[in-house]
């Protein structure tokens, strides 16, 4: 799984540490559909989306997803909004990548990073075109995709960010701990 520069790095950490909501956090953005569903990532993870848009990570509560496009964090605070042009703004305006219905680009733009496929497969991409399988999501048929490529998007960006510092977990707003 590829590393962020140093310069999304460090907008991560601006957003953990900000309190601003995202830009048109009250009337939401791209309509979700939120369902159950359950990834079982290449790491052994087991990473689930709830009924009611709680999404876990091996039991520990990491966000909630809305079908008005909103993230909350562990503590129902305001995270992201996912715009109808795909892109996700964050907290103080901040630009926290792109979503299609299933692949994902980080931020900053460029190409995607990581794919879910119809059949649920999880691959990421490197800068240099290797890629890599990170497990298989169940239950993200359909319009349901969308939401499981958000949701595998925004794990990956908490992976990433604990990976680039791991005495520092920064998360996009998920809290930061030392």
């Amino acid at each position: 799984m590829r590393s962020l520069p140093a310069a999304a790095v460090a907008a991560s950490l601006l957003v953990a540490c900000s309190n601003t909501p995202p830009p048109h956090w009250a009337e939401g953005g791209a309509r979700l559909v939120v369902g159950e569903a359950l990834w079982k990532t290449g790491e052994e993870s087991v990473v689930q989306i709830l009924p009611d848009g709680k999404v876990t990570a091996d039991g520990r509560l990491l966000m909630t997803v809305d079908a008005a496009g909103r993230v909350y964090d562990a503590d129902n605070e305001p995270v992201a909004v996912v715009l109808p042009d795909g892109n996700i703004a964050g907290l103080n305006d901040s630009h926290l990548g792109r979503i299609g219905v299933s692949n994902a680009a980080p931020p900053g733009g460029g190409p995607a990073w990581l794919t879910v496929l119809p059949n649920g497969q999880v691959t990421h991409y490197e800068p240099d075109g290797e890629r890599s399988f990170d497990g298989t999501w169940q239950g993200c048929d359909g319009p349901k995709l969308r939401t499981c490529t958000l949701v595998s998007h925004l794990y990956t960006l908490e992976r990433v960010s604990r990976t680039a510092n791991p005495d520092m977990f920064i998360g996009i707003g998920f809290g930061v701990g030392i």
